[in-house]
Protein backbone atom coordinates (compact mmCIF):
# COMPACT_ATOMS: atom_id res chain seq x y z
CA UNK A 1 0.00 0.00 0.00
CA UNK A 2 1.09 3.57 -0.62
CA UNK A 3 -0.25 6.80 0.83
CA UNK A 4 -0.55 9.62 -1.69
CA UNK A 5 -0.86 12.74 0.42
CA UNK A 6 -2.23 15.98 -0.98
CA UNK A 7 -0.58 18.77 1.03
CA UNK A 8 -0.43 21.81 -1.23
CA UNK A 9 1.90 24.71 -0.43
CA UNK A 10 -0.35 27.80 -0.37
CA UNK A 11 2.42 29.92 -1.85
CA UNK A 12 3.38 27.35 -4.49
CA UNK A 13 1.11 28.52 -7.29
CA UNK A 14 2.36 28.35 -10.85
CA UNK A 15 1.38 31.97 -11.47
CA UNK A 16 1.03 35.10 -9.35
CA UNK A 17 -2.23 36.47 -7.99
CA UNK A 18 -3.62 33.61 -5.89
CA UNK A 19 -2.88 31.39 -2.91
CA UNK A 20 -3.57 27.66 -3.05
CA UNK A 21 -5.61 27.54 0.15
CA UNK A 22 -7.47 24.48 1.43
CA UNK A 23 -5.55 22.14 -0.88
CA UNK A 24 -6.88 23.89 -3.96
CA UNK A 25 -4.85 23.23 -7.06
CA UNK A 26 -3.61 24.72 -10.29
CA UNK A 27 -1.77 23.24 -13.27
CA UNK A 28 1.44 22.91 -11.26
CA UNK A 29 -0.26 20.71 -8.66
CA UNK A 30 -1.87 18.61 -11.40
CA UNK A 31 1.51 18.11 -13.07
CA UNK A 32 2.87 16.79 -9.76
CA UNK A 33 -0.16 14.54 -9.29
CA UNK A 34 0.21 13.08 -12.75
CA UNK A 35 3.92 12.49 -12.11
CA UNK A 36 3.13 10.70 -8.84
CA UNK A 37 0.53 8.50 -10.55
CA UNK A 38 3.05 7.43 -13.21
CA UNK A 39 5.81 6.77 -10.67
CA UNK A 40 3.54 4.66 -8.49
CA UNK A 41 2.97 2.42 -11.50
CA UNK A 42 6.51 2.12 -12.84
CA UNK A 43 8.73 2.66 -9.82
CA UNK A 44 6.59 0.73 -7.33
CA UNK A 45 5.13 -2.37 -9.02
CA UNK A 46 4.48 -3.96 -5.60
CA UNK A 47 2.03 -1.18 -4.68
CA UNK A 48 -1.40 -2.67 -5.16
CA UNK A 49 -3.44 0.00 -3.39
CA UNK A 50 -2.96 3.76 -3.27
CA UNK A 51 -4.76 5.59 -0.47
CA UNK A 52 -5.38 9.20 -1.43
CA UNK A 53 -5.36 11.39 1.68
CA UNK A 54 -5.12 15.02 2.65
CA UNK A 55 -2.27 16.50 4.64
CA UNK A 56 -4.56 19.26 5.90
CA UNK A 57 -6.68 18.84 9.00
CA UNK A 58 -9.99 20.32 7.88
CA UNK A 59 -9.83 20.07 4.09
CA UNK A 60 -9.47 17.13 1.74
CA UNK A 61 -9.33 19.28 -1.40
CA UNK A 62 -11.16 22.45 -2.42
CA UNK A 63 -10.74 21.77 -6.13
CA UNK A 64 -9.32 24.05 -8.80
CA UNK A 65 -8.28 27.40 -7.39
CA UNK A 66 -11.04 29.87 -8.20
CA UNK A 67 -8.89 32.97 -8.43
CA UNK A 68 -6.56 31.12 -10.77
CA UNK A 69 -9.51 30.25 -13.03
CA UNK A 70 -10.86 33.82 -12.88
CA UNK A 71 -7.55 35.25 -14.04
CA UNK A 72 -6.61 32.59 -16.60
CA UNK A 73 -7.07 32.91 -20.33
CA UNK A 74 -9.79 30.81 -21.94
CA UNK A 75 -7.18 28.64 -23.65
CA UNK A 76 -5.40 27.95 -20.37
CA UNK A 77 -8.64 27.03 -18.61
CA UNK A 78 -9.56 24.61 -21.39
CA UNK A 79 -6.14 22.95 -21.55
CA UNK A 80 -5.91 22.81 -17.76
CA UNK A 81 -9.27 21.04 -17.47
CA UNK A 82 -8.44 18.63 -20.30
CA UNK A 83 -5.12 17.70 -18.68
CA UNK A 84 -6.88 17.27 -15.34
CA UNK A 85 -9.45 14.97 -16.99
CA UNK A 86 -6.70 12.87 -18.53
CA UNK A 87 -5.00 12.44 -15.16
CA UNK A 88 -8.29 11.42 -13.57
CA UNK A 89 -8.69 8.80 -16.29
CA UNK A 90 -5.19 7.49 -15.62
CA UNK A 91 -6.12 7.00 -11.95
CA UNK A 92 -9.31 5.21 -12.96
CA UNK A 93 -7.56 2.98 -15.51
CA UNK A 94 -4.80 1.98 -13.06
CA UNK A 95 -7.04 -0.93 -12.09
CA UNK A 96 -6.34 -2.45 -15.52
CA UNK A 97 -2.78 -2.96 -14.27
CA UNK A 98 -3.91 -4.17 -10.85
CA UNK A 99 -3.55 -0.91 -8.92
CA UNK A 100 -6.55 0.37 -6.93
CA UNK A 101 -7.14 3.85 -5.50
CA UNK A 102 -9.04 4.52 -2.28
CA UNK A 103 -10.05 8.08 -1.32
CA UNK A 104 -9.89 8.62 2.45
CA UNK A 105 -11.91 11.81 2.86
CA UNK A 106 -11.64 13.97 5.95
CA UNK A 107 -12.77 17.57 5.82
CA UNK A 108 -14.32 19.47 2.95
CA UNK A 109 -14.14 17.65 -0.38
CA UNK A 110 -15.47 20.17 -2.89
CA UNK A 111 -15.62 20.70 -6.63
CA UNK A 112 -12.53 19.34 -8.34
CA UNK A 113 -11.52 17.79 -5.02
CA UNK A 114 -14.62 15.60 -5.09
CA UNK A 115 -14.02 14.93 -8.78
CA UNK A 116 -10.57 13.63 -7.81
CA UNK A 117 -12.19 11.33 -5.25
CA UNK A 118 -14.73 10.22 -7.87
CA UNK A 119 -11.88 8.98 -10.06
CA UNK A 120 -10.80 6.53 -7.36
CA UNK A 121 -12.26 3.05 -6.95
CA UNK A 122 -13.64 3.50 -3.42
CA UNK A 123 -14.55 6.57 -1.35
CA UNK A 124 -14.64 6.52 2.46
CA UNK A 125 -16.01 9.61 4.21
CA UNK A 126 -15.57 10.25 7.91
CA UNK A 127 -18.73 11.09 9.85
CA UNK A 128 -17.45 13.87 12.10
CA UNK A 129 -20.22 16.42 11.65
CA UNK A 130 -18.26 18.63 9.26
CA UNK A 131 -16.69 16.50 6.54
CA UNK A 132 -18.69 16.64 3.32
CA UNK A 133 -18.65 16.16 -0.43
CA UNK A 134 -19.95 18.78 -2.83
CA UNK A 135 -20.07 19.98 -6.41
CA UNK A 136 -20.89 23.68 -5.83
CA UNK A 137 -19.77 25.05 -9.19
CA UNK A 138 -23.24 25.88 -10.56
CA UNK A 139 -24.63 27.86 -7.60
CA UNK A 140 -21.30 29.33 -6.54
CA UNK A 141 -19.38 30.06 -9.73
CA UNK A 142 -21.84 29.73 -12.64
CA UNK A 143 -19.68 27.02 -14.25
CA UNK A 144 -19.80 23.20 -14.26
CA UNK A 145 -17.96 20.46 -12.40
CA UNK A 146 -16.06 20.06 -15.66
CA UNK A 147 -13.42 17.46 -14.85
CA UNK A 148 -15.78 14.53 -14.82
CA UNK A 149 -18.04 15.30 -11.87
CA UNK A 150 -21.42 15.46 -13.56
CA UNK A 151 -20.74 12.37 -15.64
CA UNK A 152 -19.22 10.20 -12.92
CA UNK A 153 -21.93 10.74 -10.31
CA UNK A 154 -24.63 9.42 -12.64
CA UNK A 155 -22.71 7.00 -14.90
CA UNK A 156 -20.17 5.60 -12.46
CA UNK A 157 -21.76 6.04 -9.04
CA UNK A 158 -25.30 5.74 -10.42
CA UNK A 159 -26.71 8.54 -8.33
CA UNK A 160 -30.39 9.01 -9.14
CA UNK A 161 -30.84 11.88 -11.56
CA UNK A 162 -33.12 14.01 -9.38
CA UNK A 163 -30.80 13.57 -6.40
CA UNK A 164 -27.85 14.49 -8.61
CA UNK A 165 -29.72 17.65 -9.61
CA UNK A 166 -30.29 18.57 -5.96
CA UNK A 167 -26.70 17.73 -5.03
CA UNK A 168 -25.21 19.86 -7.81
CA UNK A 169 -27.36 22.82 -6.77
CA UNK A 170 -26.11 22.88 -3.15
CA UNK A 171 -23.16 25.00 -2.07
CA UNK A 172 -22.85 23.23 1.28
CA UNK A 173 -22.74 19.67 -0.03
CA UNK A 174 -23.80 16.43 1.69
CA UNK A 175 -22.49 14.85 4.90
CA UNK A 176 -22.68 11.61 6.78
CA UNK A 177 -25.15 8.82 6.10
CA UNK A 178 -27.02 10.77 3.43
CA UNK A 179 -23.84 10.85 1.32
CA UNK A 180 -23.70 7.03 1.44
CA UNK A 181 -27.46 6.64 0.95
CA UNK A 182 -27.30 8.80 -2.17
CA UNK A 183 -24.28 6.78 -3.42
CA UNK A 184 -22.04 9.85 -3.38
CA UNK A 185 -19.53 7.84 -1.34
CA UNK A 186 -19.12 4.12 -0.68
CA UNK A 187 -18.86 4.18 3.09
CA UNK A 188 -19.32 6.56 5.99
CA UNK A 189 -17.56 5.73 9.23
CA UNK A 190 -17.15 7.40 12.65
CA UNK A 191 -13.93 9.30 13.04
CA UNK A 192 -12.77 6.88 15.74
CA UNK A 193 -12.81 3.98 13.24
CA UNK A 194 -11.74 5.90 10.15
CA UNK A 195 -8.08 4.83 9.95
CA UNK A 196 -8.97 1.25 10.84
CA UNK A 197 -11.56 0.97 8.06
CA UNK A 198 -9.28 2.61 5.48
CA UNK A 199 -6.56 0.06 6.29
CA UNK A 200 -9.07 -2.79 6.11
CA UNK A 201 -10.38 -1.70 2.70
CA UNK A 202 -6.82 -1.32 1.44
CA UNK A 203 -6.14 -4.92 2.43
CA UNK A 204 -9.34 -6.05 0.69
CA UNK A 205 -8.37 -4.38 -2.58
CA UNK A 206 -4.80 -5.60 -2.28
CA UNK A 207 -6.10 -9.17 -2.17
CA UNK A 208 -7.84 -8.57 -5.54
CA UNK A 209 -4.70 -7.28 -7.26
CA UNK A 210 -2.46 -9.31 -9.55
CA UNK A 211 0.51 -6.97 -9.21
CA UNK A 212 3.72 -8.78 -8.20
CA UNK A 213 4.71 -9.20 -4.56
CA UNK A 214 8.45 -9.05 -5.04
CA UNK A 215 9.29 -7.14 -8.24
CA UNK A 216 11.68 -4.21 -8.28
CA UNK A 217 10.53 -1.15 -10.16
CA UNK A 218 12.34 1.04 -12.66
CA UNK A 219 13.24 4.68 -12.11
CA UNK A 220 11.68 7.22 -14.46
CA UNK A 221 14.53 9.63 -15.10
CA UNK A 222 14.16 13.22 -16.23
CA UNK A 223 13.40 13.59 -19.93
CA UNK A 224 16.22 15.03 -22.00
CA UNK A 225 15.02 17.60 -24.49
CA UNK A 226 16.60 20.52 -26.26
CA UNK A 227 14.45 23.57 -26.92
CA UNK A 228 15.29 25.93 -29.78
CA UNK A 229 13.40 28.79 -31.42
CA UNK A 230 11.56 26.57 -33.88
CA UNK A 231 12.13 23.06 -32.63
CA UNK A 232 12.17 20.62 -29.73
CA UNK A 233 14.59 17.69 -29.90
CA UNK A 234 14.26 14.47 -27.90
CA UNK A 235 16.18 11.21 -28.09
CA UNK A 236 13.44 9.46 -30.08
CA UNK A 237 11.52 12.27 -31.78
CA UNK A 238 11.79 15.84 -32.91
CA UNK A 239 9.27 18.65 -33.25
CA UNK A 240 9.71 21.32 -35.92
CA UNK A 241 7.44 24.35 -35.64
CA UNK A 242 6.49 26.57 -38.56
CA UNK A 243 4.74 29.40 -36.74
CA UNK A 244 4.02 31.37 -39.90
CA UNK A 245 2.35 28.34 -41.48
CA UNK A 246 0.83 27.29 -38.11
CA UNK A 247 2.11 23.72 -38.59
CA UNK A 248 4.12 21.55 -36.19
CA UNK A 249 5.81 18.48 -37.65
CA UNK A 250 6.38 15.66 -35.17
CA UNK A 251 8.79 13.00 -36.44
CA UNK A 252 8.93 9.84 -34.35
CA UNK A 253 11.93 7.57 -34.65
CA UNK A 254 11.64 3.81 -34.71
CA UNK A 255 13.83 1.54 -32.59
CA UNK A 256 17.58 1.45 -33.11
CA UNK A 257 17.55 -2.25 -32.22
CA UNK A 258 15.10 -5.09 -31.82
CA UNK A 259 13.63 -6.12 -28.45
CA UNK A 260 15.70 -7.90 -25.79
CA UNK A 261 15.94 -11.64 -25.59
CA UNK A 262 14.13 -11.90 -22.27
CA UNK A 263 11.67 -9.82 -20.27
CA UNK A 264 14.24 -9.58 -17.46
CA UNK A 265 16.40 -7.58 -19.89
CA UNK A 266 13.48 -5.20 -20.42
CA UNK A 267 13.44 -4.53 -16.67
CA UNK A 268 17.22 -4.17 -16.66
CA UNK A 269 16.97 -1.55 -19.40
CA UNK A 270 14.66 0.55 -17.22
CA UNK A 271 13.32 3.74 -18.77
CA UNK A 272 15.82 3.51 -21.64
CA UNK A 273 13.86 0.92 -23.62
CA UNK A 274 12.63 2.34 -26.91
CA UNK A 275 8.86 1.94 -26.47
CA UNK A 276 8.78 3.51 -23.01
CA UNK A 277 11.20 6.28 -23.92
CA UNK A 278 9.25 7.22 -27.04
CA UNK A 279 5.90 7.10 -25.21
CA UNK A 280 7.16 9.48 -22.51
CA UNK A 281 8.75 11.85 -25.01
CA UNK A 282 5.73 11.90 -27.32
CA UNK A 283 3.49 12.57 -24.33
CA UNK A 284 5.68 15.51 -23.31
CA UNK A 285 5.77 16.88 -26.87
CA UNK A 286 1.97 16.80 -27.14
CA UNK A 287 1.57 18.70 -23.88
CA UNK A 288 4.23 21.20 -24.95
CA UNK A 289 2.29 21.92 -28.14
CA UNK A 290 -1.02 22.19 -26.29
CA UNK A 291 0.15 24.65 -23.65
CA UNK A 292 2.96 26.56 -25.34
CA UNK A 293 2.09 26.67 -29.06
CA UNK A 294 -1.55 27.71 -29.11
CA UNK A 295 -1.37 29.22 -32.61
CA UNK A 296 -0.26 25.93 -34.19
CA UNK A 297 -3.35 24.56 -35.91
CA UNK A 298 -1.98 21.44 -37.60
CA UNK A 299 0.21 18.65 -36.27
CA UNK A 300 1.79 16.61 -39.06
CA UNK A 301 3.12 13.25 -37.91
CA UNK A 302 6.04 11.66 -39.72
CA UNK A 303 8.20 8.67 -38.84
CA UNK A 304 11.58 7.22 -39.67
CA UNK A 305 13.23 3.91 -38.94
CA UNK A 306 12.95 0.17 -39.45
CA UNK A 307 9.32 -1.03 -39.46
CA UNK A 308 10.38 -4.65 -38.93
CA UNK A 309 12.15 -3.70 -35.71
CA UNK A 310 9.01 -1.84 -34.57
CA UNK A 311 6.90 -4.93 -35.31
CA UNK A 312 9.37 -7.08 -33.37
CA UNK A 313 8.94 -4.82 -30.34
CA UNK A 314 5.15 -5.13 -30.63
CA UNK A 315 5.40 -8.91 -30.76
CA UNK A 316 7.69 -8.92 -27.73
CA UNK A 317 5.40 -6.71 -25.62
CA UNK A 318 2.32 -8.67 -26.67
CA UNK A 319 3.99 -11.99 -25.83
CA UNK A 320 4.90 -10.68 -22.36
CA UNK A 321 1.72 -8.66 -21.76
CA UNK A 322 1.14 -10.40 -18.42
CA UNK A 323 4.49 -9.19 -17.07
CA UNK A 324 4.00 -6.06 -15.01
CA UNK A 325 6.42 -3.82 -16.95
CA UNK A 326 5.29 -4.88 -20.43
CA UNK A 327 1.70 -4.34 -19.31
CA UNK A 328 2.52 -0.87 -17.97
CA UNK A 329 4.31 0.14 -21.18
CA UNK A 330 1.33 -0.96 -23.26
CA UNK A 331 -1.01 0.94 -20.92
CA UNK A 332 1.17 4.05 -21.18
CA UNK A 333 0.93 3.90 -24.97
CA UNK A 334 -2.83 3.61 -24.59
CA UNK A 335 -2.87 6.87 -22.60
CA UNK A 336 -0.59 8.67 -25.06
CA UNK A 337 -2.72 7.64 -28.03
CA UNK A 338 -5.84 8.87 -26.25
CA UNK A 339 -4.04 12.16 -25.64
CA UNK A 340 -3.49 12.40 -29.40
CA UNK A 341 -7.21 11.73 -29.95
CA UNK A 342 -8.14 14.53 -27.56
CA UNK A 343 -5.68 17.11 -28.88
CA UNK A 344 -7.61 19.98 -30.46
CA UNK A 345 -5.45 20.38 -33.55
CA UNK A 346 -5.84 19.00 -37.03
CA UNK A 347 -3.86 15.74 -37.13
CA UNK A 348 -2.29 14.61 -40.39
CA UNK A 349 -0.09 11.53 -40.89
CA UNK A 350 2.48 11.67 -43.71
CA UNK A 351 3.68 8.16 -44.61
CA UNK A 352 6.87 8.51 -46.63
CA UNK A 353 9.77 6.31 -47.77
CA UNK A 354 12.05 5.46 -44.87
CA UNK A 355 9.13 5.73 -42.44
CA UNK A 356 8.19 3.47 -39.58
CA UNK A 357 4.41 3.55 -39.23
CA UNK A 358 4.19 -0.05 -38.07
CA UNK A 359 2.08 -1.63 -35.32
CA UNK A 360 1.89 0.72 -32.37
CA UNK A 361 3.27 3.60 -34.44
CA UNK A 362 0.59 2.93 -37.07
CA UNK A 363 -1.95 3.84 -34.38
CA UNK A 364 -0.72 7.42 -34.71
CA UNK A 365 -1.77 7.36 -38.37
CA UNK A 366 -5.14 5.85 -37.44
CA UNK A 367 -5.64 8.57 -34.80
CA UNK A 368 -5.02 11.26 -37.42
CA UNK A 369 -7.87 13.04 -39.18
CA UNK A 370 -6.22 12.20 -42.50
CA UNK A 371 -3.34 9.93 -43.54
CA UNK A 372 -1.48 10.47 -46.82
CA UNK A 373 0.91 7.86 -48.23
CA UNK A 374 3.66 8.28 -50.78
CA UNK A 375 3.45 5.94 -53.75
CA UNK A 376 6.63 4.65 -55.36
CA UNK A 377 10.16 5.73 -54.54
CA UNK A 378 11.56 9.18 -53.83
CA UNK A 379 14.78 10.19 -55.51
CA UNK A 380 16.44 11.30 -52.28
CA UNK A 381 15.27 8.33 -50.16
CA UNK A 382 15.74 4.59 -50.67
CA UNK A 383 12.83 2.17 -50.91
CA UNK A 384 9.10 2.84 -50.85
CA UNK A 385 6.75 3.97 -48.12
CA UNK A 386 5.20 1.14 -46.14
CA UNK A 387 2.50 0.73 -43.51
CA UNK A 388 2.34 -2.36 -41.31
CA UNK A 389 -0.15 -3.81 -38.83
CA UNK A 390 0.46 -5.87 -35.71
CA UNK A 391 -1.89 -7.70 -33.37
CA UNK A 392 -1.82 -4.63 -31.11
CA UNK A 393 -3.84 -2.66 -33.67
CA UNK A 394 -6.94 -4.79 -33.00
CA UNK A 395 -8.02 -3.83 -29.48
CA UNK A 396 -4.96 -3.25 -27.30
CA UNK A 397 -5.28 0.54 -27.58
CA UNK A 398 -8.96 1.51 -27.33
CA UNK A 399 -10.19 5.04 -27.93
CA UNK A 400 -12.24 6.95 -25.35
CA UNK A 401 -15.25 5.25 -26.96
CA UNK A 402 -13.85 1.88 -25.91
CA UNK A 403 -13.13 0.46 -29.36
CA UNK A 404 -10.00 -0.05 -31.48
CA UNK A 405 -9.15 2.74 -33.92
CA UNK A 406 -9.44 0.34 -36.83
CA UNK A 407 -12.90 -0.67 -35.68
CA UNK A 408 -13.81 3.01 -35.42
CA UNK A 409 -12.36 3.59 -38.89
CA UNK A 410 -14.51 0.83 -40.34
CA UNK A 411 -17.52 1.29 -38.08
CA UNK A 412 -20.25 -1.11 -39.14
CA UNK A 413 -17.92 -2.90 -41.58
CA UNK A 414 -16.54 -5.85 -39.62
CA UNK A 415 -15.41 -7.51 -42.84
CA UNK A 416 -13.01 -4.60 -43.49
CA UNK A 417 -11.46 -5.07 -40.04
CA UNK A 418 -11.11 -8.79 -40.72
CA UNK A 419 -9.46 -8.08 -44.08
CA UNK A 420 -6.93 -5.85 -42.37
CA UNK A 421 -6.31 -8.46 -39.68
CA UNK A 422 -5.38 -11.02 -42.34
CA UNK A 423 -2.52 -8.73 -43.43
CA UNK A 424 -0.85 -8.46 -39.99
CA UNK A 425 2.93 -8.42 -40.29
CA UNK A 426 3.06 -7.46 -43.97
CA UNK A 427 4.83 -4.32 -45.17
CA UNK A 428 2.00 -2.80 -47.20
CA UNK A 429 2.84 -0.46 -50.05
CA UNK A 430 0.64 2.52 -50.91
CA UNK A 431 -1.64 0.52 -53.19
CA UNK A 432 -2.11 -2.24 -50.63
CA UNK A 433 -2.80 0.22 -47.79
CA UNK A 434 -5.22 2.17 -49.98
CA UNK A 435 -7.12 -0.93 -51.04
CA UNK A 436 -7.53 -1.90 -47.37
CA UNK A 437 -8.84 1.61 -46.60
CA UNK A 438 -5.98 2.44 -44.23
CA UNK A 439 -5.02 5.77 -45.84
CA UNK A 440 -6.91 8.80 -47.12
CA UNK A 441 -5.02 9.13 -50.40
CA UNK A 442 -1.76 8.19 -52.11
CA UNK A 443 0.45 10.43 -54.26
CA UNK A 444 3.61 9.85 -56.25
CA UNK A 445 6.82 11.84 -55.87
CA UNK A 446 5.80 14.42 -58.47
CA UNK A 447 2.45 15.28 -56.86
CA UNK A 448 3.44 14.75 -53.21
CA UNK A 449 4.90 18.22 -52.34
CA UNK A 450 2.05 20.20 -53.87
CA UNK A 451 -0.73 17.95 -52.62
CA UNK A 452 0.55 18.00 -49.04
CA UNK A 453 1.21 21.75 -49.16
CA UNK A 454 -2.35 22.42 -50.32
CA UNK A 455 -3.81 20.23 -47.55
CA UNK A 456 -1.78 21.94 -44.82
CA UNK A 457 -2.37 25.48 -46.10
CA UNK A 458 -6.09 24.92 -46.55
CA UNK A 459 -6.44 23.48 -43.06
CA UNK A 460 -4.49 26.32 -41.46
CA UNK A 461 -6.80 28.84 -43.18
CA UNK A 462 -10.05 27.53 -41.65
CA UNK A 463 -11.63 28.76 -38.41
CA UNK A 464 -9.87 27.05 -35.47
CA UNK A 465 -13.17 26.95 -33.55
CA UNK A 466 -15.08 25.25 -36.35
CA UNK A 467 -12.26 22.76 -36.90
CA UNK A 468 -12.08 21.87 -33.21
CA UNK A 469 -15.80 21.15 -33.13
CA UNK A 470 -15.83 19.24 -36.41
CA UNK A 471 -12.79 17.11 -35.61
CA UNK A 472 -13.95 16.29 -32.10
CA UNK A 473 -17.27 15.07 -33.42
CA UNK A 474 -15.82 13.02 -36.25
CA UNK A 475 -13.23 11.34 -34.00
CA UNK A 476 -15.88 10.07 -31.57
CA UNK A 477 -17.08 7.05 -33.56
CA UNK A 478 -19.16 4.31 -32.04
CA UNK A 479 -20.75 3.81 -28.63
CA UNK A 480 -20.79 6.34 -25.82
CA UNK A 481 -18.70 5.64 -22.73
CA UNK A 482 -18.10 7.62 -19.57
CA UNK A 483 -14.83 8.94 -21.02
CA UNK A 484 -16.37 9.97 -24.33
CA UNK A 485 -19.14 11.80 -22.48
CA UNK A 486 -16.63 13.62 -20.31
CA UNK A 487 -14.58 14.82 -23.28
CA UNK A 488 -17.28 15.15 -25.93
CA UNK A 489 -20.17 16.49 -23.89
CA UNK A 490 -19.21 17.80 -20.43
CA UNK A 491 -16.01 19.48 -21.60
CA UNK A 492 -17.74 21.02 -24.61
CA UNK A 493 -20.43 22.62 -22.44
CA UNK A 494 -17.84 23.78 -19.91
CA UNK A 495 -15.75 25.37 -22.65
CA UNK A 496 -18.81 27.28 -23.87
CA UNK A 497 -19.71 28.41 -20.36
CA UNK A 498 -16.10 29.53 -19.79
CA UNK A 499 -16.68 32.16 -22.49
CA UNK A 500 -20.05 33.41 -21.27
CA UNK A 501 -20.32 36.68 -19.30
CA UNK A 502 -22.39 35.00 -16.57
CA UNK A 503 -19.20 33.21 -15.56
CA UNK A 504 -16.23 35.25 -16.76
CA UNK A 505 -17.67 38.71 -17.45
CA UNK A 506 -16.84 41.64 -15.18
CA UNK A 507 -20.12 41.04 -13.32
CA UNK A 508 -19.91 37.27 -13.63
CA UNK A 509 -19.68 34.78 -10.77
CA UNK A 510 -16.03 33.82 -11.29
CA UNK A 511 -14.96 37.46 -11.33
CA UNK A 512 -17.01 38.45 -8.29
CA UNK A 513 -16.24 35.39 -6.18
CA UNK A 514 -15.04 36.44 -2.75
CA UNK A 515 -15.88 40.12 -3.27
CA UNK A 516 -19.11 40.07 -1.27
CA UNK A 517 -21.01 41.26 -4.36
CA UNK A 518 -23.43 38.88 -6.04
CA UNK A 519 -23.05 38.08 -9.71
CA UNK A 520 -25.36 39.91 -12.11
CA UNK A 521 -26.62 37.34 -14.61
CA UNK A 522 -28.04 37.75 -18.08
CA UNK A 523 -31.26 35.78 -17.50
CA UNK A 524 -31.86 34.79 -21.12
CA UNK A 525 -31.67 31.01 -21.56
CA UNK A 526 -29.65 30.07 -24.64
Amino acid sequence: MADLVLDVDEKGGLFEGYDLKLNSYDLGVDIELRDAVERLRFEHPRVKVVVLRSGKERAFCAGANIRMLAGASHAHKVNFCKFTNETRNAIEEAVDCGQYYVAAVRGSCAGGGYELALATHHIILTDDGSSSVSLPEVPLLAVLPGTGGLTRIIDKRKVRRDRADVFCSMEEGVKGERAARWRLVDEVVPNSRFDELVAERARNFSACSDRPDDAAGIALGALKRRLATGSVEYSSLRVEIDRDGRVATVTVRGPEDGPPGAVSDLVEGGDRSWPLRLARELDDALLHLRFNEAAVGVIAFKSEGDPLAALAWDAFLDAHRDHWLAREILAYWGRVLKRIDQTSRTLVALIEPGGCFAGTLAEIAFAADRAYMAEGGFEDRPGEATLALSTLNFGRYPTANGIARLKARFWGEAERVDAARRRVGELLDAQGADELGLVTARHDEIDWPDEIRIVLEERASFSPDALTGMESNLRCVGPETMQSKIFGRLSAWQNWIFQRPNAVGERGALRRYGSGVKADFDRERV
